[in-house]
């Protein structure tokens, strides 16, 4: 993994970033990709339960809340602020 990549779950509030690959096998994969969790979708992480697990994520203009083990299946390539490559 490239140093500006990072899993989902690895994510800081307010953090955004691509998604650059939905790894995991099988239902798992199949359902991450049914919520709209597909390469090259941004996602920002809204809010984390205080022991980090759920996240609330915002994508494709709807709010979804995944599992901190769903999450860490998301590779993500970091924007800053602005929206460019981190």
């Amino acid at each position: 993994m490239k140093k500006h990549n990072k899993k989902l779950s690895d994510f800081k509030i307010n953090e955004t970033g691509i998604v650059t690959a939905v790894l995991g096998k099988g239902q798992i994969r199949r359902r991450l990709l049914d919520m709209g969790i597909t390469n090259d979708v941004k996602i920002s992480l809204i809010k984390k339960s205080p022991f980090g697990d759920p996240l609330e994520v915002f994508l494709r203009g709807y709010v979804l809340t995944l599992r901190k083990s769903e999450a860490s299946l998301v590779e993500m390539k970091m924007l800053d602020e602005e929206g460019n490559d981190a």
